[in-house]
This record gives structure tokens, sequence and C-alpha cells, in this order.
């Protein structure tokens, strides 16, 4: 019962109304890029525009023999259980953009996390994988 009428004062008072506004505003502001682009990963549209206009580097997390079926053009393969390991051979440049790519963006997802990780603060995955770049009517190199 105390807690309530302190519960009922603290809230009562615009004072706190107005902290707690800027706690939750400010909060909001600092989720946004998570909610933006970090969970979902980029349309083939989204990921066009990367490679096309900011030069990024894409990096295939499938196998060798997945990759060697079918990849997107200039395509660097690095399966997912050695891009801890190797990624800093690949991509140098940490500030780079990073287009992650498998099959069905599930394996690129988790690399997102991993290089956002170690330091590649621009590491996209391509949601729907190589198959979604496929359905658009894409190019893939063998």
């Amino acid at each position: 019962m105390i807690f309530f009428r302190w519960f009922v004062k603290f809230f009562s008072d615009y004072t706190n109304l107005a902290l707690i506004a800027i706690a939750l505003v400010s909060g909001g502001m600092l989720a946004w890029p998570v909610f933006k682009r970090g969970g979902r990963g980029l349309s083939t549209m989204e990921a066009t525009q990367l490679i096309n206009r900011k030069g990024a580097v894409v990096l295939d997390v499938r196998s060798g023999e997945e990759f060697a079926n079918g990849h997107l053009p200039s395509a660097r393969n690095v399966p997912l259980d050695d891009v801890e390991q190797k990624v800093a051979q690949v991509i140098k440049n940490k500030a780079a953009p990073v287009l992650i790519v498998c099959k069905s963006g599930q394996r690129s997802a988790r690399a997102q996390t991993l290089l956002r990780n170690l330091g590649y603060a621009e590491a996209f995955s391509l949601q729907g994988g190589i198959a979604a770049w496929q359905e658009a009517g894409l190019p893939v190199v063998k």
C-alpha cells in the first residue's frame, strides 16, 4: 500500500512526468538504428544500392561447395565457421560497408552480429539470401 501511494505521487508530479518522457524519447532514439536496419537485413534493392553506391564488399558465408554453385559477382567466400579468424584478411578496412550473403539469410544474420561485434559497423545481411537475389533476377556467377 505504501508503494502504491508513492507510485501515484511520483507519477502525478509534473516534474517526474517530464523526466520520464525525456527518458523514453531518448531511449527510443538510441534504439531506432537497431530497429531500422540491424535486425531485419537488407532487401535485394537496398543491397544492390549498397554495392553500387558505396562499393560494399560482398562476403558469402556459405560453404565452398555452395559458393561454387553460384554467387554474387565479386563475392568473397569465407564460410561462417571461419569468419572470426579470416575476416580481417579479406576485409582490412573495418569502416567499409559489408554485404553478407548466405543461402536464405540465417547464417548471414549470425555473421552480421559477429562482424558488428568485431568492429565492422557497416555490416549488413542480405534478407532472404542468394535465393531472394536469384528470385529478383539479379546476376549470379559460377
